[in-house]
């Protein structure tokens, strides 16, 4: 991660095509486009990788949540629940729709505390949103017997997850909706783009038509297609969606460089007795994108990432003190801090965010630290990074 660093001639032989084709938009314009289709192609491909039926392009892994919570009936005065420790567009793409973001507790998965999703359910829950977070999964048996149990909604936002299997499943494919982002950082990039991937009919339907302006896409006359339903656009483009062709096709080259990077650091720091690692579930394999472990305390745990940056070992990330990934820095979004009037439900619903002490996320998210995974590195590079890196962990404890 990200797949940007094994750009060649896949990549430029697709995008290539796109130019000489001529036509960069997804729809439309077949006369002129000679039965080339990149994002239809890159979508059967998701369908056959994700052994999924049903597979939705879109723009952004942003838009995906937003389309699938849409998809499937989400919207004003809903609540989602959904974790502490996620990137922001997870509660951007919910508030979007005028629901309302309810943030529970982590555990040492990273990703949502079972017991915090089953007592966070009101009446207004309609969905479970569980983030991946970092390449590796939650306790999605547990997580889903929940959901099953309450009649709610379980949303996979498999984002920064791609490649990682939960009981033979791939992530993504294991709730009623799984999204993916697929932009310049990610394991697959299109440079710009996202997925919804569904075993449901009704809400790939849904998908299809809401990401294109309600568009039905039926027949071949664009200004004949009728509008159901009210969409919005969320289209990928021809270009992105070429790139994203070409990647996909080398996602298990990808997997295999991580692996062998993620390994090699992995056992060097094992061999630090204060040093323990996030919990993978039982039949769960991470993608290896990241490799998050615990340090004893707070203190450890900063000073090793200060450690980190001032030994030039970039890309590790401490997350307590992150304005993107924790809940501890989201004044925007406690205060609603909005340019347009935020609804009053919304409002209400945030102010719990403001009130509530999340001690367990600040007990795994102050020792964690998380370090992301190139694809770029030599075996030479990763056994030097290796070395520094528990130097400076020595030091930090």
């Amino acid at each position: 991660m990200p797949g940007f660093e094994r750009f060649g001639e896949q990549e430029c032989k697709e995008v290539q095509d796109v130019l000489d084709n001529g036509v960069l938009m997804r729809y439309g314009f077949d006369g002129m486009r000679n039965g080339h289709w990149k994002a239809k192609s890159l979508e059967e491909e998701l369908q056959r990788v994700f052994k999924t039926e049903h597979a939705q392009l879109v723009s952004s892994g942003t838009a995906a949540v937003s389309v699938a919570l849409a998809a499937a009936g989400v919207g004003a005065g809903d609540e989602v629940i959904m974790p502490t420790f996620t990137f922001v567009a997870s509660f951007e793409a919910i508030i979007m729709l005028g629901a309302i973001p309810v943030l529970v507790d982590i555990d040492d998965t990273l990703t949502l505390d079972p017991k915090a999703v089953a007592n966070a359910i009101t009446p207004k829950t309609k969905a479970v949103m569980v983030v991946q977070m970092c390449g590796s999964m939650g306790n999605m048996d547990a997580l889903q017997k929940i959901c099953k149990t309450n009649g709610l909604l379980l949303v996979e936002d498999a984002c920064q997850a791609i490649g990682g299997i939960y009981k033979e499943k791939p992530l993504g494919s294991i709730g009623d909706l799984g999204c993916f982002s697929f932009d310049f950082v990610k394991t697959i990039t299109c440079g710009e783009g996202g997925a919804v991937i569904t075993n449901n009919k009704d809400y790939y339907i849904n998908t299809d038509h809401y990401s294109d302006h309600g568009h039905d896409h039926e027949g071949n006359d664009r200004g004949a297609e009728t509008h159901p339903f009210l969409g919005y656009n969320f289209r990928i483009s021809e270009l992105h969606a070429a790139v994203g062709l070409a990647q996909i096709k080398r996602l298990p080259e990808f997997l295999e460089v991580q692996k062998q990077n993620y390994t090699i650091i992995r056992a060097a720091l094992s061999q630090i007795p204060e040093v323990t690692f996030r919990t993978v579930p039982e039949g769960g394999e991470e993608s290896y994108a990241f490799l998050n472990f615990f340090l004893p305390d707070l203190e450890s745990a900063r000073k090793a990432s200060k450690g980190f940056k001032e030994n030039g070992i970039d890309v590790c990330f401490h997350y307590y003190d992150n304005n993107w990934h924790y809940v501890r820095k989201w004044d925007h979004l406690k205060n609603a801090t909005s340019l347009y009037p935020v609804s009053t439900e919304i409002k209400k619903g945030l102010e719990k965010i403001s009130s509530n002490a999340y001690e367990q996320s600040d007990h795994y998210i102050g020792r964690n630290v998380s370090a992301l995974i190139k694809l770029s590195w030599t075996e030479e590079e990763v056994n030097a990074r290796a070395e520094k890196m528990v130097e400076v962990i020595k030091a930090s404890i």
